[in-house]
């Protein structure tokens, strides 16, 4: 009985007891300011590193400290003399009062203009998160102006407007009818209320004669009608209205402010962070711990350990109400499992925690999953997954490359097939149908890449103003010549086709024949047949060149040449003019046949029609002096061009040549000088000097014609065609006759000759043909 009696008592005591001392530890925990210094100021606590009145020691800075007066606080070091609501040490924010700025227009006349300052203390700036710039009235234009931590002037405007008192928005809203807000600048650490003269209340100060601005906590005002009419508003918050401050405990970042002497996060629970809402850092407790950071004890985990006497029987709800609570500096997180997650073996430490797996156990995170025996089938099952997964990636990143390569083909194939058309493909190909040609074949890039091995620098034949001719071998291992031009050489893509129907159906020895193009790329390319012993060029002023030519194969290549020339004039329908003849675009095949080639500066011209050119093609030295004055491009232009070809086989120097003076001249008005002072010797070749030299003056006068500065004074291509082959038929019979003379000389002299030989008389006549003697 006595046992029973004493248990409530014992009980009420052990429940007194455990109550006070968790009161008196949890008072001490709790205690936000400095030892000694003032921690309340009316119902408010003014935490470290605020601090009350004027001890160094109770603040942390100069900013934080603060002043009591009867229930009030008040910021120092603000000009405003701001009104302090609360301080969030977490979120580094303060709730101040800020000043309204007010302008009225009364009835009788009478104007009132008020503005509102605000500037806060260092490490302070106004909050543009929390903060919104607010107008109140029916005709006004309020302005923000102020300065940033940098000095740098910013500002922000707001314009409400109402025709009259019907059109006030009464919702409840800043929408504009009435009262408007906006946002304003970050960083702010100072700022001045206006508003703009141009804007007044005179035309509705019947209803609303006054208009307000000030900045205010955002979301805290709600806009009312009868905030209009009067003072309403100023009456009715006359200490302000409240605005958030974001403050930092120093402007530095974490990492610099842990070197300084003045770090402010001392207590040994305590951690820094950087502000999210202002430049520099705040403190904060670790996980498992609460007070003041910025004290050296004022992080302090506190955790209540529930446990029942085992001398007091008491029902099971009394037990749960009267389990004593026990204060400590850590909370044990291992004695409850089921709260923090452990399935593993738990380690307590200090504000925090470790969880392990014991050995041959596993998981993947042993606070969250329990821990598994690690087996091989498990290890097996994982790495046959991970392979699985490996092998769909690369198979995933095949297809994408392989997509890719498609893609990219078929966008080259579009490219192709718009170059086709551009250059008139599908036209030509109606024209090779509709005309049956057979001479010319369409060619794929395929087939010409295969056939130059891409392009080769080695598979060079030459290179001209006009493109590179490359040397191919097609596959069924026909040797041919293959254009590259640099530019596109028509000025229609219809005329380029009928130009390659024309070229085409050209069957003439001496002209290179045409066998086909390619129409897939931006410009044309062209094969031709291939002539094997280089060009003109190359045979008379070639480096390597030992020997000297014979005067009937400088005819030969010069008739051969005219031939050409003259069928391009007269027998092609339209005609065609060269426009680049000269020595590098004549060929040279078996036997010294001439072949005229590159057609890229060619014209089709339809008969007695000029074609005016805007921009002159050909080769200096070669030029028609007409054609370069007045863009008219003929017929007689391949003239001159031929005549100073002329000149290169009797003189054996170039279109412009350098004499022992090394000075640059021109090899055609050379030649008119000479010819025209009587000096013609002095500028022919010596090889062939003495030798037919009345022919040698025939063929110097046929050049001096085709090189007048008048085209209409110059012959025909087909009249030097004609003159160069009576020219070369009376040379070669006067090598007949030499040839035969020669021979009756020999047989007088010689006792030992045989007249039944013709071996003899055989090689004299191929020595004179070759030697020209």
């Amino acid at each position: 009985m006595e046992m029973a009696v004493a248990s409530p008592w014992l009980t009420i005591l052990i429940l007194a007891a455990t109550l006070v001392l968790a009161t008196i530890n949890m008072s001490e925990a709790s205690r936000m300011a400095k030892p000694g210094c003032q921690e309340t100021c009316g119902n408010l606590t003014i935490p470290y590193p605020f601090g009350i009145g004027i001890r160094p020691d109770c603040y942390y800075r100069q900013g934080f400290d603060v002043s009591c007066e009867g229930n009030r606080t008040f910021m120092h070091n603000s000009s405003s003399n701001m009104t302090i609501y609360n301080i969030n040490l977490l979120g580094g924010q303060a709730r101040v009062s800020t000043l309204i700025a007010s302008k009225c227009s009364y009835s009788n006349n009478d104007t009132t203009d008020g503005w509102a300052t605000a500037h806060t203390a260092d490490f302070f700036t106004i909050s543009t998160r929390a903060n919104k710039l607010t107008a109140v009235g029916c005709n006004t234009l309020a302005f923000l102006g102020g300065y940033n931590k940098d000095q740098q002037a910013t500002g922000a405007g707001c314009f409400s407007r109402c025709l009259d008192k019907q059109s006030v928005d009464n919702s409840g809203q800043c929408s504009g009818m009435g009262c408007c807000q906006t946002s304003i600048a970050p960083n702010l650490s100072s700022f001045n209320l206006s508003f703009d003269d141009r804007f007044d209340n005179s035309q509705v100060n019947t209803f609303n004669p006054c208009s307000y601005a000030f900045v205010a906590e955002q979301d805290w005002f709600r806009f009312e009608p009868a905030y209009l009419e009067g003072n309403k508003l100023t009456d009715r918050y006359k200490d302000g209205v409240p605005a958030v401050l974001d403050w930092v405990a120093g402007k530095e970042t974490c990492d610099e402010a842990m070197r300084n002497i003045s770090y402010a996060c001392v207590s040994k629970n305590s951690q820094c962070i950087n502000s999210k809402n202002a430049t520099g850092y705040l403190c904060v407790c670790n996980n498992g711990f609460a007070g003041n950071p910025y004290l050296k004890d004022g992080c302090e985990g506190i955790h209540f350990h529930l446990a029942s006497s085992p001398q007091v029987n008491l029902s099971a709800n009394l037990q749960l109400f009267c389990y004593s609570y026990m204060v400590s500096a850590d909370i044990d997180e291992c004695q409850f499992p089921d709260k923090y997650g452990c399935q593993g073996i738990c380690t307590n430490a200090i504000g925090d925690y470790s969880c392990s797996c014991k050995p041959g156990t596993h998981s993947t995170d042993p606070k969250r999953e329990p821990c598994n025996p690690i087996i091989a089938s498990e290890r097996a099952r994982l790495t046959k997954t991970f392979i699985g997964i490996s092998a769909c990636a690369i198979l995933f990143l095949i297809c994408i490359f392989a997509l890719l390569i498609e893609c990219q083909k078929r966008k080259l194939m579009k490219e192709k097939e718009r170059f086709f058309q551009q250059n008139g493909g599908l036209l030509l190909y109606e024209q090779i149908r509709s005309k049956q040609v057979d001479t010319v074949r369409i060619f794929t890039t395929e087939e010409l890449v295969n056939a130059t091995d891409n392009f080769d620098s080695s598979r060079e034949l030459g290179r001209g103003g006009h493109g590179t001719v490359y040397k191919g071998i097609l596959r069924d291992n026909r040797v041919v010549a293959i254009k590259r031009s640099k530019i596109m050489n028509m000025v229609q893509k219809d005329e380029f086709v009928q130009e390659m129907i024309i070229l085409s159906q050209i069957n003439h020895r001496n002209v290179v024949r045409l066998l086909g193009c390619c129409l897939e790329v931006e410009v044309p390319m062209l094969v031709y047949e291939f002539i094997p012993n280089g060009t003109l060029f190359e045979l008379i002023h070639g480096k390597h060149r030992t020997t000297s030519i014979p005067l009937d194969t400088r005819l030969q290549i010069a008739q051969e040449s005219a031939e050409a020339l003259a069928y391009l004039h007269s027998s092609a329908s339209p005609p065609i003019v060269h426009g680049d003849v000269k020595s590098p675009n004549i060929l040279l095949g078996d036997n010294y046949i001439a072949k005229v080639t590159d057609f890229g500066a060619s014209r089709m011209l339809p008969k007695d029609e000029i074609q005016f050119m805007t921009m002159v093609q050909g080769t200096l030295g070669y030029l028609d002096p007409e054609y370069l004055q007045e863009r008219q491009l003929t017929e007689k232009s391949d003239v001159y061009s031929f005549g100073v070809v002329l000149l290169e086989l009797i003189t054996g120097k170039t279109a412009i040549y350098s004499d022992s003076t090394e000075e640059r001249k021109g090899l055609a008005s050379s030649f008119l000088m000479a010819f025209k002072e009587n000096r013609l010797q002095s500028i022919l070749d010596r090889n062939i000097l003495g030798v037919g030299t009345e022919l040698l003056q025939e063929v110097a006068q046929l050049a001096k014609c085709c090189l007048c500065t008048k085209g209409e004074e110059r012959p025909l291509m087909t009249e030097v065609a004609e003159r160069l082959k009576a020219i070369r038929s009376t040379w070669r019979e006067q090598l007949i006759e030499s040839a035969s003379e020669e021979t009756v000389c020999l047989r007088g002299n010689s006792s030992h000759y045989d007249p039944t030989s013709t071996e003899r008389h055989g090689s004299l006549m191929a020595l004179d043909l070759e030697t020209g003697r």
